[in-house]
């Protein structure tokens, strides 16, 4: 106790002397150089350090700009605190200013060490970019073609932003929001009439919006950042100007992908072009771009959901009990799913497979959802097909209903154990009946579901709810997910049987009403935030074949409370 007690007033002592000092250099530095140099000249290096630590720490929003006088007085302290010469001084400044646990500990997985030279780094390249955004150089367009040099900087800025969210515990959002104005540069740079994601400039030219990388990342951090409140005023031009744009990438499936590779791959054979080369931590990444439509569909429910009455959403096609998207605050952890999605789509060292990524999080789909699905008017959606303009979509009729599921999680494990028998999942089937095969017979048990396709042996899947109560868990490498369920919406009862992509956790169920006269949907999506997440996609008619354009609306699920 004593030893504590001493330890205590040792670091008061020290830090009351940092304080008087820096107090002092700043004085002094206004009276001139020479007084400061005799003020730090006979200063010892580890006060010295605590000195700076405090100067650059002195607001936690921003760049570190409270050192710079104490790097200016002489050659000796410049030295003594530079970056080159003192790396362990400035990551300490970053671990104050950013959210560093998630980025280490997934930079790890990847065999790649985070200590103070990759702070600097990041550090460096954080401060750049966030002064840049905070100056609003770059939200806005000047001309429809960009240059190359605005193409890059948006590309950094974009990316930079998008794997700081992924690894926010706090601090990376406010340094982002209140210092930068972040979400302020995404309104204007998703939304203004010349902003740079171009989306209003192609819409008044009777285009659609571009479907780049630019606009994917934009669209999930606008997710990220979001606040419906910002657009509960009496003025709804904001409201309507940004729904219109959000409405276009939701329910524009014959534009904006719901995922790559494409959905009705199972097993897709190779991976799609465009990944990019990122720089993280001083590393140089491969990662493939987010598809559009999962954030843009949580985005536009989530405002849509907000007035009673529109022209987008008459008050009878919406009922009071349809459930908004979940806007929860997540962890850092909630978002591992989409930084392995993003690698695995990226790694061309190893084939996609049937090897889960990480990208699906065993679990997350267990329990009981509650939400809306949406559908546009049939003759405008098949004008849409027919090359009609956005204009079309934005002035359609959406009509909202509620849903709820309840799903069950069905995992297969191979023990890889030399002499237990082969295992094996069934094969890829029907990507119509998610993904099962055609004929397939399913008998539902009380901790397991067996499977048996046609002129093939039964394959017995565990239940997760029992896994979770074994004492162990099972051994080997998870190799296949079934999902079974019911629910229930204004149209009637439905059964929901499917099964999760291992390459990038996308999520297809097969939706078929009990009294036959709805016919069978097929619901497409991913989980956004894991378990405590949302659920986003599109529906699908299954009537249409798959290599055509069929008709398609959207859904959000959020877990039931």
């Amino acid at each position: 106790m004593r030893t504590a007690r001493a330890r205590f007033d040792r670091f008061r002592q020290l830090r009351t002397f940092c304080s008087t000092t820096t107090t002092t250099v700043d004085s002094t530095l206004r009276h001139g150089r020479r007084q400061a140099m005799s003020v730090l000249s006979n200063v010892p290096q580890e006060v010295l350090e605590h000195i700076a630590f405090f100067a650059a720490t002195d607001s936690f929003l921003g760049p570190p700009d409270g050192i710079t006088a104490l790097l200016s007085i002489d050659r000796r302290t410049h030295d003594a605190l530079s970056m080159s010469a003192n790396p362990y001084l400035w990551s300490r400044i970053f671990l104050y200013k950013f959210d560093v646990a998630s980025s280490a500990r997934r930079l790890e997985e990847q065999g790649k060490a985070v200590n103070a030279p990759e702070m600097c780094d990041e550090l460096k390249l954080r401060c750049i970019l966030l002064k840049r955004i905070r100056r609003r150089t770059d939200s806005i367009a000047t001309s429809y073609n960009l240059s190359p040099t605005h193409r890059d900087s948006l590309r950094s800025i974009l990316w930079m932003a998008y794997l700081m969210m992924l690894e926010n515990e706090g601090k990376n959002d406010k340094q982002l929001r209140e210092y930068a104005g972040f979400d302020a540069w995404l309104k204007e740079f998703l939304f203004h009439p010349s902003g740079a994601s171009l989306a209003a400039w192609s819409v008044r030219e009777d285009l659609w919006p571009p479907n780049d990388e630019r606009s994917a990342l934009a669209l999930w951090l606008f997710w990220y950042m979001l606040k419906p409140e910002d657009y509960l005023s009496d003025d709804d031009t904001a409201f309507r100007e940004t729904s219109g744009i959000l409405k276009l990438f939701a329910l524009g499936a014959h534009k904006y992908d719901m995922c790559l590779p494409p959905w009705n791959e199972f097993a897709p054979p190779r991976r799609n072009r465009g990944a990019s080369a990122v720089k993280h931590f001083a590393y140089t990444l491969k990662m493939a771009p987010p598809a559009p439509a999962p954030p843009a569909i949580l985005a536009y429910l989530t405002l849509a959901n907000k007035l009673s009455v529109t022209w987008d959403i008459i008050t009878y096609m919406k009922p009071p009990s349809a459930t908004p998207p979940s806007l929860a605050p997540l962890a850092s952890t909630d978002w591992d799913a989409e930084w392995m999605r993003g690698l695995h789509l990226a790694d061309t060292s190893r084939p996609l497979g049937t090897t889960f990524s990480g990208a699906f999080i065993p679990g997350s789909l267990e329990g009981v959802w509650e939400g809306i699905f949406t559908y546009t008017e049939f003759t405008a959606y098949a004008s849409l097909l027919s090359g009609a303009p956005p204009t079309v979509l934005q002035r359609s009729l959406v009509a909202h209903h509620p849903h709820l599921w309840k799903l069950r999680e069905y995992h297969l494990y191979d023990p890889e154990d030399p002499g237990a028998p082969g295992v094996w999942p069934i094969s890829p089937g029907n990507c119509l009946r998610g993904y099962i095969p055609n004929g397939c017979q399913i008998m539902q048990n009380a901790d397991s579901m067996d499977i048996r396709e046609p002129g093939a042996p039964s394959v017995r899947y565990t239940s997760w709810a029992s896994i979770q109560k074994a004492a162990e868990k099972p051994q080997g490498r998870l190799i296949d997910i079934f999902v079974m369920g019911e629910g229930h919406s204004a149209w009637g009862q439905f059964n929901l049987v499917g099964r999760i992509r291992p390459c990038d956790g996308f999520i297809s169920l097969s939706k078929e009403y009990v009294d036959g006269d709805r016919g069978r949907w097929l619901y497409r999506g991913f989980m956004v935030g894991n378990a405590e997440g949302n659920l986003s996609g599109r529906w699908r008619d299954t009537l249409s074949p798959t290599d055509m354009l069929g008709y398609e609306g959207c859904f959000v699920m959020s877990r039931r409370r």
